[in-house]
């Protein structure tokens, strides 16, 4: 059998990354990204390029400095021992910190392009019928971000499953703690192990063709359906 406890215990760790990070990032990105989409702010600019920044970045750049900020002397490992709770560095919540800070883009940005695409009529609409911010947020505007929320869901989940230099510096390759399967895949190779590598990574070639695949198909589907109501709409 190619496949092993070993990848079957990757695979849970990296499916319990990925829907951990999806969660938290659709709590933290989407208030973030509807500030990022109705402010004026002077500090829009620099937090928009502070996000997208582990577009660019590579992810050794950035596991190394959470190395150093979640490490026995950074600020939060510092603040983690004291709470008695230990450092967070090879630890699947130390994984969790990481895939946040280097998927946030990839939720963030689809979800404030969603809201910005409403522009301020509805809003106003939903005033004017005496609506809190607050209902106008959960009925109105959240609402019409569906597609993009959606859109932010399905990759916010890909990339964490997809990671490797992040969660290898950070989380190094701890059987059941913190060996996702991309450095499963690795060991496979470093060992020679060329059919266990090519299981494990055409399963990953065949789950992210089909995820952007299905996310394609049901962008495809909204722009027909859109098209055909503003055909009914202004058809004489």
């Amino acid at each position: 059998m190619l496949i092993s406890e070993s990848d079957l215990s990757a695979i849970w760790l990296t499916l319990r990354l990925a829907t951990t990070v999806t969660l938290l990032l659709l709590l933290i990105g989407t208030p973030l990204a509807l500030w990022l989409a109705n402010t004026r702010s002077r500090l829009k600019g620099p937090l928009s390029a502070l996000i997208t920044l582990p577009l660019v970045l590579p992810p050794t750049v950035l596991g190394f400095y959470l190395l150093l900020f979640m490490g026995p002397n950074g600020p939060l490992g510092q603040l983690t021992t004291s709470l008695g709770l230990g450092t967070l560095a090879f630890t699947f919540w130390g994984l969790v910190i990481a895939s946040l800070l280097y998927s946030l883009p990839f939720v963030v940005q689809p979800i404030q392009n969603a809201f910005a695409a409403q522009g301020t009529h509805p809003a106003e609409v939903a005033a004017t019928l005496r609506a809190s911010p607050w209902n106008t947020f959960w009925h109105v505007r959240l609402p019409l971000a569906k597609p993009g929320i959606v859109t932010a869901t399905v990759l916010g989940f890909a990339h964490t499953v997809g990671e490797f230099g992040v969660v290898l510096m950070i989380g190094g390759n701890i059987p059941g703690e913190t060996r996702v399967v991309s450095v499963q895949i690795y060991d496979h190779v470093e060992a020679l192990e060329y059919a266990q590598a090519h299981w494990l990574s055409a399963a990953m070639v065949i789950f992210s063709f089909s995820v952007l695949l299905a996310l394609y198909l049901v962008q495809q589907r909204r722009q027909t359906s859109a098209q055909a109501v503003v055909g009914l709409r202004y058809e004489p």
